[in-house]
């Protein structure tokens, strides 16, 4: 019987005591490898978490403060009213931002309501709370006072002027009260048939110039 059952194993394998040294070789190599891998794993969910709640932080710090300054600039440009921004979801992260803008004497229960230049001054406001959070050396807008009225513009230019102590303006437009604001005027004429000339007055001079006039 014991016979029958050794012959039934088979051939004995020699080297099978070499085999299994080998795969344990590589089993702890592997064991090792999953250990760093799962290291790492951890180490990257770790920074993720402390970036994610470090940009929360950050990122509520600069709505709040911009959110403020919108809620200032408003009603100067407006000569009234409220506004305010509004996160539209629970997780800030992925969150959109709503704009909410009430005009002195309406109660719009959405800024589509507004019109082409209350929307137009509503968007002036933001910009500028943007720009009140980390001013920039140079500002350019392009036919911004176009859709506002003269009233409007006044409070425009007012708010340009104050701005203008630590941002420089550079705007296009065809307003004459926002052309008056300006120190420096650049002008394109065509005094020939096809022909394009570029006529520069500094309103300073200019100033001085015509009193001169004047006295002589």
């Amino acid at each position: 019987r014991l016979n029958t059952e050794i012959q039934s194993l088979g051939p004995v394998n020699m080297a099978a005591l070499d085999e299994l040294a080998s795969s344990r070789e590589r089993k702890q190599f592997l064991d090792a490898q999953s250990a760093d891998l799962n290291e790492a794993m951890q180490t990257l969910t770790d920074a993720i978490a402390k970036i994610d709640a470090e940009t929360r932080d950050l990122l509520q710090g600069t709505f709040d403060q911009v959110n403020g300054h919108f809620g200032r600039l408003f009603p100067e440009l407006f000569g009234g009213g409220h506004a305010e921004l509004v996160m539209t979801g629970e997780e800030i992260l992925d969150a959109g931002v709503q704009v909410i803008a009430q005009p002195p004497g309406k109660k719009n229960s959405t800024i589509h309501l507004l019109s082409g230049g209350e929307k137009a001054l509503t968007a002036l406001a933001l910009v500028f709370a943007l720009f009140r959070l980390n001013p920039a050396p140079f500002c350019l807008m392009d036919e911004v006072d176009a859709p506002l009225d003269d009233s409007n513009t006044e409070r425009f230019c007012a708010m340009v002027k104050k701005m203008s102590e630590k941002t420089q303006f550079l705007y296009v437009s065809h307003n004459k009260i926002t052309m008056e604001m300006a120190q420096q005027l650049i002008g394109v004429t065509m005094q020939e048939s096809g022909v394009s000339r570029i006529v520069e007055v500094d309103m300073d001079a200019a100033v001085q110039m015509m009193s001169a006039y004047q006295a002589a």
